[in-house]
C-alpha cells in the first residue's frame, strides 16, 4: 500500500505543483469509505480538472483557470495516455479486501473507465477530429453558452480564452496532417460539408464586423469601446478569423484530397479491430457482435412496423385513404409520402417551431411527478441552434447547464429546412432531449449524493442515449388518456418512426461498417423503413459514417432498461412503484450497462426479500 500512496504523490506533485495556490478542496473521505480508494479518485479527478480545467471547472468547484484551452498535441496526447496508465496501475494495486460495496462499485467504474479510455486512445481520434457534426468549426464557435460570463472577471478570462483559439486550432491542424502521413482520415463525404462551417467563422461581415461573430456573443453587453469588448473584436478580426480560413484552406486542398472514399469504419486503418472497439465503447457491452447488433436491430423493425400499421389505422387518412389500398406495404409507403408532403405537418416560421417545442415541455413538466420521486432542481430552455451548424447538423441536441454557476440545460432545435422537420415528431423529441430525457437524466447526475464528485465526469452512451429513448415511451403513460400524451395518432405514430429509426440504426451502421453497404444503401432502407424527411436521413447515414457505433447505443441501451424494467414488474407484481425503479436507474448517475442491470437486480432481491418478509410475519 505504501507503494500505491507514494505513486499518488508523485501524481498528485506533478500535477498540481505548477497551480498550488489554485489547487481546489474537495471533500473528505467519508467515515465508511476507503480512504486510498477515495484518495485516488481525488487525484483522478485533479488530473482530469488539471488536463482540461474549463470542462471540471464545476465539478470541483473552481473558476480560477477557465482561460485555459488545453493542448491537443501529439505531446500532450502522449503524456495524457501515460498518466492514465499510471492511474489505472495504482488504481489496480489498491487493496480490495475490505471495500464496501459503494467502494467495490466506484472501483469498478474507474477502472472500466481508464481502461476504455486506454482502449480508444490506440485509434488515435485526434488524428480525425473534424466530421459534419464535430469539432473545433461546431464547438468552439459556441464555448461562450457553456461557460459562465455573467460577471466582468469571467468574461475577462473568456477573452483571455480568445486568444488561445489559434493554437488549438493549429494543433488540429497538426494532428491531422499526423493523420494523413499514417493513413487515419475521414470519408470524404463527412469532411465535404465542414469546409462551409468553417468559412462560416471567417466571412466578409465578420471581418468588418467581429462583434458578429458567435465568439462575441457573450460580450455584447458591454459597451462598444468597452477595453474587453475592443480587445475581443481585434482578437477575433487578426487571430480567430484567420485561422478559421487557413483551416478551411487546409480542408479543401490539403485534407479533402487524402479522404477515403470508402465510407467503412473497416476499410481505414484501424480496420475492423477499430469499429469493433467504438462498438464496445458507445454501448458498453462487450458481449454483442457487430451481427448480433444487426440482427437485433432487423427484428425490431419487423416488431415496430406492426406496431406502426396499427396507429395508422387511428388517422383520418386511413379513414379518407388508407382502406382502400390493399396491402400492408402499399398502405405504409402511402401514408409516408402523405407526411412527407402534407403542409399540415410542417412550420413555415421557426419562431412557430421553436414555440411549440416550449408549450410541449410546459404539457410535460407537470406529468414528472407521476413517474419520478427526485426531481432536478436545474432548469432549462429550448434554443435554436446555431445558423452555421443547421445544414449539417441533426434535427435537436441536448447542452448540458449547471447550477452552481448559472447555466441552464437547452434543449438545442434545428430550425432550418422546415419543410424537413415534421410537427408529428416533435412531442416524442421534446421528451427525447428536454424531459424526461436528457435534461432531467443529466441534471439528476450532478445532483447525486453520498458519492465522490468524480462520479459526475462519467458519461456513457448506451446509459444516457437509452434512457432518453426509453423517455420517449414514457409519453405513454403521461396525462389522462389511453395513449397518454400520444392520444393524436400522428404524435403516436411519430413516437414509433422515432423508435423506427434508432431501429434502423442497428441494421445501418452495422451495415456501413461491417458488412460492406454503401451510402445510397444506407439511405434508401431509411427511406423505405422510416417517415424521417429524406434530409434528416441523408444527414443521420452522415453521421453514422462520421462516428461508427456511436448510433447503436440508444437502442441497446433503451432494451436493457425495458428488460430491467419487465422483471422488476414480474417480480414485484402488484406492488411494482414506477417512481421508485426510475429512481433507481437513475440515482446513482450513468453506469454501464452491465454494473446498471447487477445494480437493479440486487435492488429488485432486496425488496423482494422484505416484500416476502412482510408478508410472512403475520399479524
Amino acid at each position: 500500500m505504501n507503494t500505491i500512496r507514494a505513486l499518488i504523490a508523485v501524481l498528485a506533485i506533478l500535477i498540481l505543483a505548477p497551480i498550488a495556490s489554485a489547487v481546489p478542496e474537495l471533500p473528505p473521505c467519508p467515515d465508511d469509505r476507503d480512504p486510498d480508494l477515495w484518495q485516488f479518485m481525488d487525484t483522478y479527478l485533479l488530473t482530469l480538472w488539471d488536463n482540461d480545467p474549463a470542462s471540471y471547472y464545476q465539478i470541483v468547484n473552481d473558476q480560477s483557470r477557465l482561460d485555459e484551452i488545453p493542448s491537443i498535441s501529439a505531446e500532450a496526447q502522449q503524456y495524457w495516455i501515460d498518466i492514465q496508465r499510471d492511474l489505472l496501475d495504482s488504481l489496480n494495486a489498491l487493496d480490495t479486501a475490505d471495500f464496501t460495496s459503494a467502494d467495490q462499485l466506484d472501483h469498478d467504474l474507474m477502472r472500466y473507465t481508464l481502461e476504455q479510455a486506454l482502449e480508444s486512445a490506440k485509434l488515435k481520434p485526434w488524428q480525425t477530429p473534424i466530421s459534419s457534426i464535430s469539432g473545433p468549426q461546431i464547438w468552439l464557435p459556441q464555448m461562450g453558452s457553456q461557460l459562465p460570463t455573467r460577471t466582468r472577471q469571467q468574461k475577462h478570462m473568456y477573452v483571455l480564452r480568445l486568444r488561445r483559439v489559434e493554437i488549438h486550432i493549429a494543433e488540429h491542424m497538426d494532428n491531422m496532417r499526423a493523420g494523413i502521413q499514417s493513413g487515419r482520415v475521414m470519408p470524404r463525404v463527412v469532411i465535404e460539408p465542414t469546409i462551409a462551417q468553417t468559412l462560416a467563422q471567417c466571412t466578409p461581415e465578420i471581418r468588418e464586423d467581429p462583434s458578429r461573430s458567435p465568439f462575441f456573443a457573450p460580450l455584447r453587453d458591454l459597451d462598444e469601446d468597452d477595453p474587453m469588448a475592443v480587445e475581443a473584436r481585434q482578437i477575433i478580426a487578426d487571430r480567430i478569423a484567420p485561422v478559421y480560413l487557413e483551416l478551411a484552406l487546409f480542408l479543401q486542398n490539403e485534407y479533402l484530397p487524402a479522404c477515403r472514399d470508402s465510407v467503412a469504419a473497416s476499410d481505414s486503418i484501424d480496420a475492423i479491430k477499430g469499429y469493433n472497439q467504438a462498438l464496445v465503447a458507445h454501448t458498453t457491452r462487450p458481449d454483442l457482435t457487430a451481427q448480433q447488433i444487426h440482427d437485433t436491430g432487423l427484428k425490431r423493425v419487423r416488431e415496430i412496423r406492426a406496431d406502426m400499421m396499427k396507429v395508422i389505422e387511428r388517422t383520418d387518412w386511413y379513414e379518407s385513404t388508407g382502406k382502400s389500398i390493399l396491402t400492408d406495404d402499399d398502405r405504409f409507403s402511402a401514408f409516408n409520402e402523405y407526411l412527407r408532403t402534407d403542409p399540415r405537418f410542417y412550420h413555415t416560421d421557426p419562431e412557430a417551431l421553436l414555440d411549440e417545442y416550449r408549450v410541449m415541455c410546459k404539457l410535460i413538466d407537470p406529468e414528472l411527478v407521476n413517474l419520478f420521486g427526485k426531481l432536478p432542481r436545474l432548469p432549462y430552455g429550448v434554443r435554436r441552434l446555431p445558423r452555421f451548424q443547421e445544414a449539417s447538423a441533426p434535427t435537436a441536441f441536448y447542452y448540458p447547464g449547471e447550477l452552481k454557476s448559472g447555466v441552464p440545460g437547452y434543449f438545442m432545435a434545428n430550425a432550418s429546412k422546415l419543410d424537413q422537420r415534421p410537427r408529428y415528431e416533435m412531442l416524442a423529441l421534446t421528451i427525447h432531449e428536454a424531459v424526461p430525457g436528457h435534461h432531467l437524466q443529466y441534471a439528476l447526475a450532478q445532483e447525486v449524493e453520498n458519492q465522490h464528485p468524480i462520479r459526475k465526469t462519467l458519461n456513457y452512451t448506451a446509459f444516457g442515449e437509452g434512457w432518453a429513448l426509453y423517455a420517449e415511451r414514457l409519453g405513454l403513460e403521461m396525462g389522462s388518456g389511453k395513449y397518454g400524451l400520444y392520444e393524436n395518432p400522428y404524435d403516436d405514430f411519430g413516437r414509433l418512426n422515432m423508435e423506427m429509426w434508432r431501429a434502423c440504426r442497428l441494421v445501418v451502421d452495422t451495415g456501413i461498417h461491417a458488412q460492406g453497404w454503401s451510402r445510397q444503401q444506407a439511405i434508401d432502407y431509411m427511406l423505405s423503413n422510416t417517415a424521417l424527411a429524406p434530409h434528416n436521413i441523408t444527414s443521420e447515414v452522415d453521421r453514422y459514417i462520421g462516428w461508427p457505433g456511436q448510433a447503436t447505443a440508444y437502442m441497446i441501451g433503451q432494451l436493457a432498461i425495458l428488460d430491467m424494467r419487465a422483471k422488476a414488474e414480474s417480480m414485484f407484481l402488484d406492488n411494482f412503484d414506477i417512481r421508485a425503479f426510475h429512481d433507481q436507474i437513475l440515482i446513482d448517475g450513468p453506469l454501464p450497462l452491465p454494473v446498471l442491470e447487477a445494480k437493479i437486480d440486487r435492488w429488485i432481491e432486496s425488496h423482494h426479500r422484505w416484500n416476502d418478509a412482510q408478508t410472512n410475519s403475520g399479524p
